[in-house]
């Protein structure tokens, strides 16, 4: 690899864009992957969606939304429109893991959720991402990026979705636990005391 193409490499490693870009082509693969499959092969690949959709969606609550909000115009309403899309998908995804994979209607439920998440996805890139891109510094990017990396690392393997109350936490027991950790974990990586 040249010295260009691995700085390249780098740059995109370290930009948080770049990084939660990808992650929604990888959820875009995991939704193929949970469609495709049967029995348990379908509860595995669907426990590894949830896995990813609560660390990036944690992630973004965290540490992008926090940062659209303050940094251009229009960033609250931004922000509070993709809270509203992740809450309801978190929703429909508790209703999912309840229901099982083997459940008549969690198929058609999933297509469902793989067409709100999908639109999400376009809406952070087009509008939150592509400001954040232009008005964030890109050593602030990459410092974002590292903490998204570190929730990633240290994510539990069997996650649920949160809720955005202590209350509704402690009601959901462990689906709630693996956003705690995701987001402390979070929160240390940026340097924040919880």
């Amino acid at each position: 690899m040249t010295e260009q193409a691995r700085s390249d490499t780098v740059g995109v490693q370290d930009d948080v864009v770049a990084l939660l870009t990808r992650q929604h082509g990888d959820i875009r693969n995991l939704f193929d992957e949970v469609e495709r499959a049967t029995g348990a092969e379908r509860q595995d690949a669907f426990r590894r969606l949830v896995r990813l959709l609560a660390v990036h969606e944690t992630a973004e609550e965290e540490i992008v939304h926090p940062v659209a909000r303050r940094s251009f115009d229009g960033g609250e309403q931004m922000v509070e429109d993709r809270l509203r899309e992740e809450k309801q998908a978190k929703e429909k995804l508790g209703r999912l893991d309840e229901m099982g994979a083997e459940d008549p209607q969690f198929l058609p439920m999933l297509l469902q959720l793989r067409t709100e998440v999908m639109e999400h996805a376009r809406s952070e890139e087009r509008y939150e991402f592509a400001q954040l891109r232009r008005r964030t510094d890109p050593g602030q990017l990459a410092t974002m990026a590292n903490a998204v990396k570190a929730a990633e690392a240290l994510a539990p393997t069997h996650p649920h979705p949160g809720v955005e109350t202590a209350a509704k936490n402690v009601a959901l027991g462990p689906m709630a636990a693996m956003i705690d950790r995701t987001r402390d974990t979070v929160r240390k990586a940026m340097g924040k005391d919880g």
